[in-house]
């Protein structure tokens, strides 16, 4: 009888445990990592490190970046295909903004209404670089390179005395996330 009851009570556990699992990033495993959003509403991002024998591998961690409104969510395969992300992608970046192909598949219909979670990712980070999602997924409608080019002077500001070759000048944080360091380099002419 007493193994019954103890038999019991580690699969009431057990089964307690798997009904209120948790999101937690240092827990998943590399190929889902990227584009998924933590128990606790903070971004999962995939990083590298060197190993001992100098050999980079790639693990899973939490950032700061926090979601509104948004927690335990792994991003669908249908999504990552529909907005032409990459789940392999190492850190958060606005880079790919950058790109036409990129920009033109985040903007398509069956990413922009299907997927909130990316959507919220660039919409940030084309803040955080002084630029407005839909401004730019009209523009990129229109004349993609000329979005392009609107995303890379967005950040502009006035710069350092004609002395100084190069500066460094911080962008402002996006509305509701908070990134580490986004850089804009600035040659005066």
């Amino acid at each position: 009888m007493a193994s019954f009851k103890f038999s019991f009570v580690l699969f009431s556990s057990l089964l307690l445990h798997a009904a209120s699992a948790e999101i937690v990033c240092e827990e998943l495993p590399n190929d889902i990592c990227a584009f998924t959003i933590s128990s606790s509403g903070k971004r999962c991002l995939l990083e590298t490190y060197a190993t001992k024998n100098n050999a980079v591998e790639y693990q899973c961690r939490t950032s700061e970046v926090v979601v509104e409104k948004m927690a335990d969510y792994i991003e669908t395969d249908a999504c990552v295909k529909a907005c032409g992300v990459d789940r392999n992608s190492v850190g958060i970046s606005s880079d790919a903004l950058l790109e036409p192909q990129f920009t033109a598949k985040l903007c398509s219909p069956a990413c922009y209404q299907n997927c909130p979670n990316i959507v919220d990712l660039y919409f940030n980070l084309a803040a955080g670089e002084g630029a407005f999602l839909p401004d730019l997924c009209d523009a990129a409608r229109y004349n993609p390179h000329r979005s392009m080019i609107q995303l890379m002077s967005s950040g502009a500001t006035p710069g350092p005395a004609a002395s100084e070759s190069a500066s460094i000048v911080s962008a402002p944080a996006p509305r509701s996330h908070v990134i580490e360091h986004i850089y804009i380099w600035w040659l005066p002419t």
